[in-house]
């Protein structure tokens, strides 16, 4: 497919470079996938299915006007030739409708890049046998989505960049018999069976836990573990206009207090845009070149997310940033607590698997409230106890990642977007758990 898919690339933006005249000039964005869906429930196969599909975006800049268009590719070049010629007569035709916009700033440099990570994936078969053996008699339900995604970018100054990498991901709950569930992932580039294995059979034991009279807890503050899913939840809302130079330049971003000097996070907290070796392309939708950025320094503020129109409004240098200006490879750096001592090092207090519908009940202190759906237990004297009853919390990122931060796992989850609403996502976050000496729950 990596082949296949960048030769029909080539092939357009060379003939985009002939059919195109100056002084109007274009950039085109690639996005392909071919990817296997399997989803289960009861532990055996529901549906398959697989999916190939190319879609561009197809961009006519002119006299400091800019319009674009998605155009669906079929990946045979008279066909899709024909489609990107309509395409610009209809660009061409809305081009004097618009006004010029005042912060188009374009990326001259003739840059190139080609980045290829083929690890190999499983076969989709052998993945369905093992999943199908591994939780025979127990009742789960999950998709597994996997295959190459490739993105591509040219524009008519010379630049040209591909990337296509090789993912798996597989989302699963075990149901108890009184409705109860666990939820668990297992995502990367490569498979181990004995890593699927171990994050099964932890859910397993988890979901015995389920069976027994839950806990009864009153609104307070409680000690607690958030496992990575838990902590991506966090860092997830975060990223909407956190790390954004538009965001904190407009005094909207929920870090301002960060970035303004006014707050910090615990010296151990260090999280970055760690594009190298991701699923994210090294090359921005709007055609800058992308490097791994800190965003975050020992709990300090460091480097923003600048896209080229923040560049231009706020005279900043553009870092490569996508149109929207958040993150897609997080990398949080890890601590010393080690996975075999969480519930030791927790005592007593609560092992929270998952958060859940998350917003912000105060934004400019970057407080979030939400629930603690699926695996939450009491734990005490190390022990787990009996599960805990989905409660509502109510606290801030500052105290949570900040003065309330006991230490982070060694362990880290690498944990991939699953959404698939139009196409394969390549966004993906590194994370560690992590031990707070409390959280506000509110009811």
């Amino acid at each position: 497919m990596q082949h296949e898919s960048f030769t029909h690339f080539q092939a357009l933006v060379q003939w985009l470079n002939e059919s195109i005249d100056r002084p109007a000039l274009f950039s085109f964005g690639y996005n392909a996938e071919a990817s296997d869906f399997i989803r289960f429930n009861h532990a055996q196969v529901r549906q398959a299915g697989h999916v190939t599909q190319i879609q561009a975006n197809l961009k006519l800049i002119d006299d400091g006007r800019q319009a674009d268009l998605q155009v669906g590719l079929s990946g045979q070049l008279d066909v899709d030739r024909q489609r990107l010629s309509d395409a610009i007569a209809s660009l061409r035709a809305m081009l004097p409708l618009l006004p010029a916009d005042p912060y188009l700033q374009l990326n001259s440099e003739p840059w190139q890049s080609h980045v290829v990570l083929d690890q190999a994936l499983p076969d989709a078969h052998a993945v369905v046998e093992r999943l199908c053996t591994a939780a025979a008699g127990l009742d789960l339900v999950g998709i597994y989505a996997a295959g190459p995604i490739s993105r591509g970018f040219a524009n008519a100054q010379g630049a040209l960049g591909w990337h296509q990498a090789n993912s798996f991901n597989l989302d699963w709950s075990l149901f108890h018999a009184n409705g109860e569930a666990v939820k668990a992932n297992y995502a990367g580039q490569q498979w181990h069976a004995p890593a699927f294995e171990a994050r099964l059979a932890s859910a397993c034991e988890q979901l015995q836990h389920l069976g027994e009279a839950p806990k009864v807890l009153l609104p307070g503050r409680y000690r607690a573990y958030l496992a990575p899913a838990a902590v991506d939840e966090l860092v997830g809302m975060l990223s909407w206009g956190g790390f954004s130079a538009q965001a904190i330049a407009s005094k909207n971003s929920p870090l301002q207090r960060l970035y303004d000097g006014d707050q910090q996070f615990n010296a151990q907290v260090s999280l970055g845009e760690q594009i190298s070796g991701s699923l994210s392309p090294s090359f921005s939708d709007e055609g800058y070149p992308r490097d791994d950025l800190m965003l975050i320094r020992q709990g300090r503020a460091a480097e923003r997310l600048v896209d080229s129109r923040s560049a231009s409004e706020y005279a900043l240098q553009c870092n490569g940033a996508s149109s929207g200006e958040y993150p897609s490879a997080l990398d949080m750096a890890a601590g010393d607590l080690r996975q075999q001592d969480i519930l030791q090092r927790l005592g007593t207090g609560l092992y929270i698997s998952n958060l859940w519908y998350l917003n912000y009940s105060d934004l400019p202190a970057a407080r979030l409230t939400g629930l603690t759906r699926f695996a939450t237990f009491w734990v005490q004297d190390g022990r787990i106890q009996a599960p805990v009853s989905t409660m509502r919390f109510d606290d801030s990122v500052y105290s949570l990642l900040g003065e309330q931060l006991e230490a982070l796992t060694v362990e880290r989850e690498m944990i991939l977007s699953t959404s698939s609403y139009s196409e394969r996502r390549t966004s993906s976050s590194h994370l560690p758990g992590a031990l707070v000496k409390a959280i506000t729950l509110t009811l």
